[in-house]
């Protein structure tokens, strides 16, 4: 699944040109995660005839030595300088653990590894040689399986998962979607 993942990407211009705005700015410990890559899996195996929008393209990082949030908006300006018709959206997540009540996140991977739905527990990176280097701590086959669970090990209400699924619409999207509906224990 990897690699038919990687070639994916690869065959979209979009999402290739965004990689390499991205790496252009040389953050550390960088990815575009979550629907980045999610849709574009979704919307191969639905054989969608063209690209579901983003609301956001989410940048994550992890710079440690500068937490203060003014420099995800200097991030997000720069990113908007290269391609303006992209809703930029860059997070460091050296900071996020305190806003979600988690001990502090080791780097991009422990944060995105701590998301609340496992196929969103995932992100893309273009390296300086070309190479495509694919995060996803719960396995790249949960998305290509189609199936959406809660994180199995950062246990969130229930409520905050099935409410985020019905308000992203994912199934009016995407209905061949396999929901695993949370529930408290």
């Amino acid at each position: 699944m990897l690699s038919r993942t990687i070639e994916l990407i690869r065959g979209d211009a979009w999402r290739m040109d965004c990689l390499e705005v991205v790496r252009a700015l040389r953050l550390p410990d960088w990815y575009i995660a979550a629907g980045f890559l999610r849709g574009a899996i979704w919307d191969a195996v639905h054989a969608t005839p063209s690209r579901t929008p983003l609301n956001d393209v989410d940048v994550v990082f992890h710079a440690g030595g500068n937490l203060d949030p003014a420099v995800e908006s200097r991030i997000e300006a720069d990113l908007r300088a290269s391609r303006p018709d992209v809703n930029w959206e860059a997070r460091n997540q050296a900071r996020m653990h305190v806003r979600n009540g988690h001990a502090p996140y080791r780097d991009s991977e422990d944060a995105i590894a701590h998301w609340i739905e496992t196929p969103t527990c995932v992100g893309v990176r273009l390296e300086p040689d070309g190479r495509l280097t694919i995060v996803a701590p719960y396995g790249i086959e949960q998305n290509w399986s189609l199936r959406v669970a809660p994180n199995p090990v950062v246990h969130y209400p229930a409520a905050l998962f099935n409410d985020r699924v019905r308000k992203k619409r994912w199934l009016e999207r995407w209905p061949r979607l396999l929901i695993e509906w949370a529930r408290d224990p």
